[in-house]
C-alpha cells in the first residue's frame, strides 16, 4: 500500500543540528537527519526558546512537593530554574496549550513527533525529578510533552534515546507511515467498505502486534454499519493505534510469516516450501533478520501474483531504504 501524501514529523529542534540548547549548542542526531530526514519533513519546535528563554539560558529541572509519586508532570511537579529558582511552569503550560493548538490547526498533516530525551520540557519519560530537599529520582515527563501526549493521544511520540533500539526506531516509524495511511482513510465522505478494506490490508500488520486486538479491531468494524461514524472513526483510530504501540517479538513475527506461507502452499514446489521454512525457522532463532524471509516471501508473491499477500502492508510499512528490518 503506497502512501499517499508527505510524511510531517514534529521534533525537538536542537536533535536538527539547531543551537537552541541552555549551553547554546545542539543534539543533532545523524539517524534522523541524515537517514530519516529524506524520507520525511520536519516541524522543529524548542519549548523553552519558543516560549521566550533565551540562548544560552540557564538550566531548568522538574521540582515534585514531597509526596508526589506520579510520571505525570501536569500534577505536582514545577519547572523552575536551578539557581535562581524561577518558576516557569504556568508559563510554559500556557505556552504548550497555544502552540499544540496552532499545531493542530496548521499541521493537520502531522503523523509523529520525536522528542528530547531527559529534558525537563521536552523528555517523554524518566526525566530526573527533584524533590524540595534536592534529592533526586527519575520519575518525570517534560512539561510539553505531557501536554503534547494529552493533546494528540493517538499520534506516534517518541524520544531520540529510544530510537537507538532497533525494535522500538522500527515500531515508532512502522507506526508514523501507518498514521499517514490512516489520515488518508478517514477523509471527508469516508465509507465502512473503504475502512473494511484498510483494515484487511493491515491483517498481517496487525497480528505482528497483537492476535487479541487485531481480533477485537475485527469486531468492531464487523458492527460498523451499527454505530456512528464518527464514534466508530474514533474508536478505531484509537485502538488501531494502541495495537501498533505494542512492539513486535520474534515470535510473533514468525507467526505471522508462517500464516502468509500457508496462503502460498498450493503454488510453491517442495524445494520453495523448504527454502522459505529454513529461512523463517533462522529468523526465528536469530540467525537472520526479519529481512531475509520478508524478501523471499515477496518474491514469491510476486511470482505468483497472490494478490490477497501482496495487499498486506506488513511487506512494505514503510520505505525500504530506511533499512529498518534488517537489523530486527
Amino acid at each position: 500500500m503506497t502512501v499517499a501524501a508527505v510524511i510531517r514529523i514534529g521534533i525537538s529542534s536542537c536533535l536538527l543540528g539547531q543551537e537552541v540548547r541552555f549551553d547554546g549548542g545542539h543534539k543533532r542526531d545523524p539517524f534522523l537527519t541524515d537517514t530519516l530526514g529524506p524520507q520525511v519533513e520536519w516541524v522543529p519546535v524548542c519549548p523553552e526558546v519558543e516560549m521566550g528563554l533565551g540562548t544560552p539560558r540557564e538550566t531548568l529541572r522538574l521540582i515534585r512537593s514531597s509526596d508526589a509519586r506520579t510520571s505525570d508532570a501536569s500534577g505536582p511537579f514545577r519547572m523552575v530554574t536551578t539557581r535562581t529558582a524561577i518558576d516557569h511552569t504556568e508559563g510554559m503550560n500556557r505556552w504548550a496549550a497555544r502552540r499544540l493548538e496552532e499545531l493542530a490547526r496548521d499541521e493537520p498533516d502531522l503523523c509523529g513527533y520525536v522528542l528530547k530525551k531527559d529534558s525537563p520540557s521536552c523528555g517523554m519519560e524518566r526525566v530526573k525529578t527533584y524533590s524540595e530537599a534536592g534529592m533526586p529520582e527519575r520519575n518525570g515527563r517534560g512539561l510539553y510533552a505531557t501536554a503534547l501526549m494529552r493533546r494528540f493521544p493517538t499520534l506516534p511520540i517518541e524520544e531520540e534515546g529510544r530510537l537507538n533500539d532497533p525494535r522500538l526506531r522500527e515500531n515508532f516509524i512502522e507506526r508514523v507511515f501507518a498514521y499517514r495511511r490512516l489520515k488518508d482513510l478517514f477523509q471527508p465522505g469516508w465509507s465502512l467498505g473503504a475502512l473494511v478494506k484498510f483494515h484487511t490490508a493491515h491483517k498481517m500488520a496487525l497480528l505482528a502486534h497483537s492476535t487479541t486486538r487485531y481480533n477485537d479491531l475485527g469486531r468492531l468494524v464487523a458492527k460498523g454499519s451499527e454505530i456512528p461514524k464518527r464514534e466508530l472513526r474514533a474508536e478505531y483510530e484509537t485502538a488501531f493505534m494502541a495495537t501498533l504501540q505494542i512492539v513486535s517479538t520474534p515470535r510473533r513475527h514468525t507467526n505471522v510469516l508462517t500464516h502468509m506461507m500457508g496462503h502460498l502452499k498450493k503454488q510453491l514446489d517442495a524445494e520453495s516450501k523448504r527454502e522459505l521454512l529454513q529461512s523463517i525457522e533462522e529468523y526465528r532463532t536469530g540467525l537472520v533478520p526479519l529481512v531475509v524471509p520478508l524478501t523471499l516471501l515477496r518474491h514469491y508473491v510476486r511470482l505468483h501474483r497472490v494478490e490477497y499477500l501482496a495487499g498486506q502492508t506488513y511487506l512494505e510499512p514503510h520505505p525500504r531504504e530506511l533499512m529498518l528490518r534488517n537489523h530486527v
